[in-house]
């Protein structure tokens, strides 16, 4: 039988995971976050004080092992056997990893990881290139976008840390939305044959039934 793939591309918290998880329990599909793999190395090299503007050499990749799990609703990351589940949300990784996902050998370690996932599995993953760039061939495209400041609002209750403030995040997500778009590597674009959605004034849920709509038509 063949694997069925299903991007989901978008701006940062545009609710691009919360709708891919939704989808691959409902499709029972797996499910990949690429921008956790991102998230989790740059975790990985912050905490070993490796500067993004180094050459991130296959020695120091190969020392990163990670692991994704979804199940019963429950998404779950590890890092060397480490569940970072929680850290990679924080705003330090927040504000870092555009820096680190922008690198070339950075972005390959990934690709990688996804593309041997799908190898023997049907998936749905979230990102900002997995139709572009990662499966330019997957059999359904979608593409999520938002204001601004409506994603800065939802990030800092992610984030739920008072002493950070709305209107700082709003500047860091615009900052983020520049670099991912302007990036000579696989940059953050809509592609051609992907579904867009404006998510702005939209619930979860409306989201959710515009994307299974959608499938279940073509």
């Amino acid at each position: 039988m063949d694997t069925v793939i299903i991007a989901i591309d978008g701006q940062a918290s545009t609710g691009k995971s919360t709708q891919a998880k939704k989808l691959a329990e409902n499709l029972r599909y797996d499910y990949r976050d690429s921008g956790a793999y991102y998230r989790a190395i740059t975790l990985y090299l912050l905490d070993n004080d490796i500067k993004f503007d180094l050459n991130i050499s296959d020695k120091i990749l190969d020392k990163i092992n990670i692991k994704q799990t979804y199940q019963e609703g429950q998404f779950s990351i590890y890092l060397n056997d480490d569940d970072v589940t929680d850290k990679i949300r924080g705003h330090k990784v927040s504000i870092n990893v555009s820096n680190y996902a922008k690198k070339p050998e950075i972005r390959k370690f990934v690709f990688n990881q996804l593309r041997k996932s799908s190898e023997s599995n049907s998936l749905v993953v979230d990102g900002r290139d997995i139709g572009t760039v990662v499966f330019p061939y997957a059999d359904f495209k979608f593409f999520l976008v938002a204001e601004p400041k409506i994603r800065a609002e939802r990030r800092h209750k992610q984030i739920n840390d008072d002493s950070v403030k709305v209107d700082i995040i709003e500047e860091e997500i615009k900052q983020r939305d520049k670099t991912d778009s302007t990036r000579e590597i696989a940059p953050l674009k809509k592609a051609v044959d992907a579904f867009k959605i404006d998510v702005s004034t939209l619930t979860i849920d409306e989201v959710f039934n515009k994307i299974l709509q959608k499938i279940k038509s073509d």
